[in-house]
């Protein structure tokens, strides 16, 4: 009946009272749902809009790294430029001239040759160093005897030439005063062994056949004190 007690220990179990699941509580916003742990949670709009527009490579480490190479590349070019050896220079003052003779118009020069370091033969003017005390003019007499044997005056200043050239790893500035000189006598024979022969050239022969244009020019100058 609808109001009657069910006795105790009648065989019939007493009704069981349903129990109301509780719903849990929804989150009020996506920074709330951003705070859920675990690692299936799924990212929201705004978090994979934020990741849209982070730069390949993440937090921005690479960009440092890149700048540190490019400041180390830097650095070892810097280095391989200041390690270059410096070739230490010296500076040379010698003396020659331009010994030539008469027979009737005609007019020779002497040109002197010796070996390059490749083992050319290559003519030119006598010269050489200037000793302590020593004068231009003195300088220019005395190595021409000694290189060609032969004894000269001198007649006119031909100004001078320099030149650069490198010598066991030195870099030498030389500069070569030299002198128009007429041939008054010596022998050839006599001369130094540093020269391989001596010649007399005609006048036109020989500023073609000097091997350095620097020579030549001097050779060039002397042709108009002689015409």
């Amino acid at each position: 009946m609808a109001g009657e007690d069910i006795p105790a220990g009648s065989g019939e179990p007493p009704p069981r009272k349903r129990r109301r699941r509780r719903r849990r509580p929804k989150p009020s916003s996506p920074a709330a749902a951003g705070t859920q742990s675990g690692a299936g949670a799924k990212p929201t709009s705004a978090t994979r809009s934020r990741q849209g527009k982070e730069p390949a490579g993440g937090s921005g480490s690479s960009g440092a790294r890149t700048s540190k190479a490019k400041g180390a590349s830097k650095k070892k070019t810097t280095a391989k430029g200041t390690s270059r050896r410096r070739i230490p220079t010296q500076r040379e003052v010698s003396a020659g001239g331009v010994v030539y003779r008469r027979g009737g118009d005609d007019i020779e020069v002497v040109l002197a040759s010796r070996r390059t370091r490749r083992g050319d033969l290559a003519w030119g003017l006598a010269k050489g160093g200037i000793e302590a005390g020593e004068s231009r003019e003195d300088a220019a007499v005395r190595e021409v005897r000694e290189e060609t044997g032969l004894d000269a005056t001198i007649e006119a200043d031909l100004g001078d030439t320099k030149y650069i050239y490198v010598w066991e790893d030195v870099r030498i500035r030389k500069r070569v005063h030299f002198f128009l000189m007429r041939h008054v006598g010596g022998d050839v024979d006599d001369r130094d062994d540093e020269m391989e022969e001596i010649r007399w050239f005609p006048l036109e022969r020989a500023l073609k056949r000097a091997a350095y244009r620097g020579e030549r020019e001097v050779l060039a100058r002397a042709a108009e004190f002689l015409r």
